[in-house]
């Protein structure tokens, strides 16, 4: 399990826990306004739990949550603080060498592939891009929800020359968990995914904020994809801690509750699984936070 890369955890959470103000419409963001060395200080938090990669707190910087005069005006310079943030962290980092991603989000909302918009996509993206790129070294798509949203995360740093990864959210109801063929929250399959992600150039293919039981079915299939292919792409996993159903609600409509059942221990046992079947990126999602990865660290990392 050397071979394994350990990834952060959620970091709403975390930042509730240090004492940022979180509240919608802005959330998370409004860590970036209001309280910027606790974002910092999450992060530093996080490598010293294990991470080996941290993900910069821009998951809210999108119209859906700073609204939309506030993205053109504000936006670049709270993005630009977000990876700067990201970057001073890794670099301050004296036990081990971390690495930053930039977080490209669904530009249309969590679990909202019917909202998505391919004529303005980019130019939303295009800020996105443009203002971590100094700061990042990986660009990860994250909690897209259908195939269309990865290929605009593709388009939106193909000049870059930095890695790209690619991570899908995953139907996660009764049935899904019970077994059914894995597909992402658009009903389009992990197959046809991972297929598209050998032509898209990532380097990385994952699956985060779904429920960990419908994660290995997943990896599996991936995995199995890419060696019929003959395609060197890593898999990876960071799975939520939400409590209850999740696929008729919006991920950032509010504080989801989290299980009580879902403890470092409990976690890191679907961890190993996942790697089992093929994974070698391992994170959490919301609700999994620094003694998560600090316990995934201690048992993969060994």
């Amino acid at each position: 399990m050397s071979t394994t890369r350990i990834l952060d955890g959620g970091m709403s959470r975390e930042l509730l826990r240090l004492g940022a103000e979180l509240k919608q419409p802005e959330w998370s963001a409004l860590a970036l306004m209001n309280s910027p060395d606790i974002v910092r200080e999450v992060h530093q938090e996080f490598i010293a739990a294990g991470a080996q990669i941290i993900t910069t707190n821009s998951y809210a910087l999108v119209p859906f949550h700073i609204g939309e005069e506030r993205f053109w005006t504000e936006g670049p310079a709270l993005i630009r603080l977000a990876g700067r943030l990201a970057r001073d962290a890794a670099d301050a980092a004296t036990n081990r060498k971390a690495l930053v991603a930039g977080s490209l989000p669904p530009i249309f909302g969590s679990y909202e592939p019917q909202n998505f918009e391919p004529s303005r996509v980019q130019d939303y993206l295009a800020v996105l891009v443009e203002n971590l790129a100094p700061f990042v070294d990986i660009w990860l798509g994250e909690t897209l929800s259908l195939i269309a949203e990865g290929e605009a995360v593709r388009k939106a740093v193909a000049a870059s020359g930095k890695p790209l990864w690619i991570s899908f959210t995953l139907a996660d109801d009764e049935a899904a968990i019970k077994g059914g063929e894995p597909k992402l929250r658009s009903g389009e399959s992990v197959e046809d995914a991972a297929s598209w992600a050998v032509s898209s150039g990532a380097e990385a293919f994952l699956f985060n904020c779904s429920k960990p039981e419908v994660m290995q079915t997943a990896v599996e299939t991936a995995a199995q994809v890419f060696r019929k292919m003959d395609a060197p792409i890593e898999v990876g996993v960071y799975a939520n801690a939400f409590e209850g159903e999740t696929g008729e609600a919006a991920a950032n409509e509010g504080l989801h509750d989290t299980r009580d059942d879902l403890n470092g221990d409990a976690y890191s046992r679907y961890a190993c699984s996942w790697v089992e079947a093929g994974a070698t990126i391992i994170g959490g999602c919301c609700g999994i936070g620094t003694a998560h990865i600090h316990r995934l660290r201690k048992t993969l990392l060994r």
